[in-house]
């Protein structure tokens, strides 16, 4: 619906500091412009009853690779478009496609998909930016990446990539790569976040790479080195390092498969909801059901089964991607490790808009920024989702109303196709 004015009443508002009872939000172009416990009546506006409900500022994504039976690297702008409304459905407001190992004529190919779909995404959770994942890795922690296109950082390669988008907000490598300091300090310089990921570093070689911009843990614990013995002597890895730096951030994949947990709640306790962003990480089969799926693009992807939650090899001795959604990530970290609701929530929204930069418009609940809401129940499940004031996603238990008090869109008591 494209209406300039929403109110939003009848709520438990998140914001940064506490819960709001029975509280109003207005919206006027796009932006937050009141919050208060205090009736308040707004002519012209579309009113949205929350009827108890959370309100809380739309989940940000940082790291997704697809979902709805689409990946970012099918070669489609239509691919671009089902990914976001689909991770819309279940609260995410932002969030950033990501990419694989590919060929370049691939990976040039989705950066210009990238800037068309950007362009007529108008039902779907906003686009951040590109984050390309590879192809500076380590071969040892490959993981699913394709090694025929793993290899150390090329200037004239990643320069030519840079000069060809000007949509690449993040960058993820394995900091201990011949070149990859410059390669850092190169990103850095043009403002772009960069990661350490799919990497077999040591503590030293980490701590560098730290002070030469790789600043985040992409997927922290997954494809990444933690204590190893090398000729009779013991180093630390990627993780502890990521321990031991306190301004150091990391993205988890909170979906209690890629880490149980007793990981969950002891990243949670030293690194502290200020230093985690919860990620999908999700591939084509985020929001579908079980069964047979494809990790990467349809045409040369890898054959997968989706059971118990999560994308597996066929022979299933391995973990092959993420089928999260946020609502998942956050209930697991209130249901399974044990974080109180506004900071589970703060991990799928201020602290990914921190470490992206954006949060002076994104990430919380405040008068002025973006009005970017998402409205869930007890168990976060999600019923509404409203990108810059434009509600992009309605679960049919809310009636929405002008204030005349007509109905703007139907109300009845069927479920979604993803079925919450």
């Amino acid at each position: 619906m494209d209406n300039n004015k929403l109110k939003i009443f009848n709520a438990r508002v998140l914001t940064p500091y506490r819960i709001l009872e029975n509280a109003t939000i207005l919206v006027e172009g796009g932006k937050i412009i009141h919050i208060s416990q205090e009736s308040v009546n707004v002519d012209d506006a579309v009113e949205i009853n929350a009827e108890g409900n959370y309100v809380s500022p739309g989940f940000i994504d940082i790291h997704v690779h697809g979902g709805g039976g689409h990946d970012f690297m099918d070669g489609t702008e239509e691919a671009f478009l089902k990914i976001a409304e689909t991770h819309a459905m279940y609260g995410t407001t932002g969030l950033m496609p990501t990419t694989l190992t590919s060929e370049l004529n691939e990976l040039y190919h989705t950066l210009d998909l990238y800037k068309q779909a950007d362009k007529n995404n108008i039902k779907g959770a906003q686009f951040l930016g590109m984050h390309l994942e590879g192809p500076y890795f380590s071969m040892a922690q490959r993981g699913a990446q394709d090694p025929r296109y793993i290899h150390n950082p090329d200037p004239k390669e990643y320069m030519e990539i840079l000069s060809r988008s000007s949509d690449i907000r993040r960058w993820s490598a394995a900091p201990e790569l011949e070149g990859a300091i410059e390669f850092g300090n190169h990103l850095r310089s043009k403002n772009i976040l960069v990661a350490m990921a799919h990497t077999d570093a040591i503590y030293e070689e980490a701590l560098v790479a730290f002070e030469a911009g790789y600043t985040l843990a992409t997927h922290f614990y997954s494809c990444m080195s933690g204590v190893t013995r090398r000729e009779c002597f013991r180093y630390a890895g990627v993780i502890e390092t990521a321990y031991l730096i306190d301004e150091m951030d990391v993205e988890i994949i909170a979906d209690g498969i890629h880490l149980p947990a007793p990981l969950l709640k002891l990243i949670y306790k030293i690194k502290g909801p200020d230093r985690i962003a919860l990620i999908t990480d999700s591939m084509r089969a985020a929001g579908m059901p079980p069964g047979e799926s494809i990790l990467g693009s349809k045409h040369n992807g890898l054959k997968v089964i989706v059971e118990d939650g999560v994308a597996k090899l066929p022979d299933r001795t391995s973990f092959a991607g993420s089928v999260a959604t946020c609502d998942r990530l956050v209930r697991n970290m209130i249901n399974m490790a044990d974080v109180p609701l506004l900071e589970a929530v703060k991990m799928a929204s201020l602290t990914p808009a921190n470490i992206l930069g954006i949060s002076n418009t994104k990430g919380s609940l405040i008068k002025g920024k973006d009005a970017d809401i998402v409205i869930f129940d007890e168990n976060v499940r999600v019923s509404s989702t409203i990108v810059g004031g434009k509600v992009i996603y309605n679960m049919i238990n809310h009636c929405i109303r002008d204030s005349a008090g007509s109905i703007k869109s139907k109300c009845d008591s069927s479920h979604n196709k993803f079925g919450h």
